[in-house]
């Protein structure tokens, strides 16, 4: 997907409107607003079992960790009666509990199951793919090197399915540094939400190390991910600044900050609208927008509207590729809301 189609896109849309030109230039500034952009399908199903979970069994839901990476949603949904813990002994016991989208360890599930907590598992399927992964390497018997960020929730379950097998490498130079048991029996994987250019690096270095290795059959960084990548890496080079909307413990719009600028190419990361300085705009003509992977769309039309007050009135949607992924519920959720056959 690296050389994604380009697609101008001039829709009725409360986002979109016709140009007006700047007083003191003639010329009209410009938004340009990125599609794909925004929830991607796991985040999608993941707020939505938290809703449902409301609605169907009532408050309180405890959420282990945040269901997503965005502040303005967790915020959303405690305000509704989810009750947000860091670890599975916060959840009184025989409760119900939701695992976050970005998964947990074997030790977590055992513990949810000693304490007798009713469990929802909200695990992107694209991390459970990950998951599978990991097991099935370890059980092969071979040593498993994880790309991604230690501090990272989804890195923490992962690393679990296997911990004595695994290790964790952030960056390139760290892959000089592996010992490995049999360096024919080497596997890598990798963090779903990692760029595109530094995983390529990095399994690089990895491939020269242990030229035995072996990775999964597709790749692990899920598609959202990607297509917001190649989204900015389209439109990048059109615009004097990128502004990514997203929470700063958001992995996936961190990486997206930093395409744009290893593109050459000014970009910030705003929780919203209110975090944007003024001054980035001082000497922009065309400013590109885009949102993370758990950003929701109510953020991006602030920020487009915040940047409409200030001259940018020529609002383009660009959108790169179509994006029509849906993940299905778990049982957990369907089979309380099933209607019962009369």
């Amino acid at each position: 997907m690296g050389g994604g189609r380009v697609i101008l896109v001039n829709v009725t849309s409360p986002l979109l409107s016709s140009p007006v030109s700047d007083a003191r230039s003639g010329v009209a500034k410009k938004v340009l607003l990125l599609k794909p952009r925004g929830f991607c399908a796991g985040v999608v199903r993941a707020i939505d079992i938290v809703n449902i979970a409301l609605d169907t069994f009532g408050a309180p839901i405890y959420v282990r960790k945040e269901i997503v990476h965005n502040r303005f949603v967790v915020n959303e949904l405690a305000e509704k009666g989810a009750i947000f813990v860091d670890d599975i002994d916060d959840v009184p016991e025989g409760m119900r509990v939701i695992y976050s989208a970005h998964g947990v360890s074997p030790a977590v599930r055992a513990r949810s199951k000693s304490r007798k907590l009713k469990v929802i598992d909200a695990t992107c399927p694209l991390v459970t793919k990950v998951h599978v992964e990991a097991v099935k390497f370890a059980r092969q018997g071979y040593s498993l090197v994880l790309i991604g960020h230690r501090d990272h929730d989804e890195i923490e379950g992962t690393l679990g399915e296997a911990p004595e097998v695994t290790q964790v490498v952030s960056t390139v130079e760290e892959v000089a540094a592996l010992e490995v048991s049999d360096p024919e029996r080497v596997a890598y994987l990798t963090q779903t939400t990692l760029s595109l250019d530094e995983a390529r690096d990095i399994i690089h270095a990895l491939r020269a190390k242990f030229p035995s290795i072996v990775g999964p059959h597709t790749q692990d960084i899920c598609y959202a991910t990607e297509n917001r990548q190649v989204a900015v890496k389209n439109v990048a080079h059109q615009a004097d600044l990128v502004l990514v909307v997203g929470s700063n413990n958001s992995s996936n719009s961190n990486r997206l900050v930093e395409v744009s600028r290893n593109l050459s190419t000014n970009a910030f990361l705003i929780e919203d609208s209110g975090a944007i300085d003024p001054e980035w705009l001082e000497n922009a003509s065309t400013v590109a927008v885009t949102a993370g992977a758990s950003a929701p769309e109510v953020l991006v039309a602030e920020v487009v509207a915040y940047l409409r007050g200030r001259g940018f009135s020529d609002v383009e949607e660009v959108e790169v590729m179509p994006e029509n992924v849906r993940f299905g519920l778990p049982p957990e959720i369907v089979q309380p809301i099933r209607p019962v056959p009369v």
